[in-house]
């Protein structure tokens, strides 16, 4: 007895997107603990998960990786489009705390917010809004750089007015040479930013899909409201909007190395980001799924241990 064999005729029947295989996401979390690391036919070679043990070592080894690709820029003289998230967010402080170590500043350095909350004309929080991702990013990482930090006018929000400029500025960065890195997290819907598995349906085709740059007031699917009420607004749902303005593959498909973090464990043996990991880890590429797609490119997703498993019953 589970989902797969009750859920007809209950409140979940058409709860998930319809392009979902439930039982082939199933099996993408049977698989032994040990097995995570398992290169798949469909992961670029330069691709890589590497397990942590903790929250402290997973925050530590991105935080350098995303300084490291900051000062390698740096060093030979170009440019950095990097896309970041607000989410996972502890790697900032180590990313920071490198970079100032380092006496590396970030005059070369362009950066671009995957997205933010928003109500149904695009309209987002104020920047001063705690809620807010420009809020978040300021105090995390470009406040703690001091004037080391990227230039206000090299900083991009994914306001209703900028955030469809982002494909002709990376465009332009990338033809004087810039490299784009995007730094990701994986959502409960296995959504990469706010661009959600349901939007699948939308698309003759995955090439229409990855054509996709990004979209204004996107409908967040319900999965991705509570995971944000738990992990960002301390289970107050009430707080979280149904909306965001987010990049989409067009964007992040185009990243010269990817740099990805799942942390989502809660501790006493409870998380909500295994079957995240496990499905894009082995479920192949599908747009139903976009975080299926980021194995295919060179890079590192960094994960917490614990969450390979194994993903069974435990009554907490």
């Amino acid at each position: 007895m589970d989902l797969m064999t009750t859920i007809k005729g209950s409140l979940l029947e058409n709860f998930y997107p319809e392009g979902w295989d439930l039982a082939r996401i199933d099996a993408c979390c049977a698989q032994a603990p040990d097995t995570i690391g398992e290169r798949q036919p469909f992961w670029h070679p330069a691709f890589a998960p590497v397990g942590c043990a903790d929250v402290g070592e997973l925050d530590v080894k991105l935080g350098h990786a995303i300084a490291l690709e900051i000062r390698t820029a740096k060093e030979q003289g170009r440019k950095l489009a990097m896309i970041l998230p607000a989410g996972p967010m502890g790697m900032y402080k180590w990313t920071a705390y490198f970079l100032r170590q380092w006496g590396t500043d970030c005059g070369h350095l362009h950066t671009f917010n995957m997205d933010e909350w928003s109500d149904a004309e695009g309209r987002t929080l104020p920047s001063d809004n705690p809620g807010s991702f420009q809020y978040a990013m300021e105090q995390a990482l470009f406040l703690p750089l001091g004037e080391l930090a990227v230039p206000e006018s090299q900083r991009n929000f994914a306001t209703a007015d900028n955030l469809p400029t982002y494909a002709g500025k990376i465009a332009a960065l990338k033809a004087d040479g810039a490299e784009l890195i995007t730094v990701f997290g994986i959502g409960r819907a296995m959504h990469i930013a706010f661009w959600e598995p349901h939007f699948g349906g939308e698309f003759a085709d995955d090439a229409a899909w990855a054509a996709a740059t990004h979209r204004v007031a996107a409908q967040l699917h319900p999965l991705t409201i509570e995971q944000n009420a738990i992990t960002s607004f301390k289970s107050r749902t009430t707080l979280v909007p149904c909306r965001a303005n987010t990049i989409g593959p067009g964007l992040f498909l185009q990243s010269d190395r990817i740099l990805g973090g799942c942390d989502g464990a809660f501790g006493r043996g409870m998380q909500w980001q295994g079957l995240s990991l496990w499905t894009t880890l082995r479920h192949g590429p599908d747009r139903w799924l976009p975080s299926t797609f980021m194995p295919t490119l060179p890079g590192t997703l960094f994960y917490l241990e614990e969450l390979a498993g194994p993903l069974g019953a435990e009554i907490n």
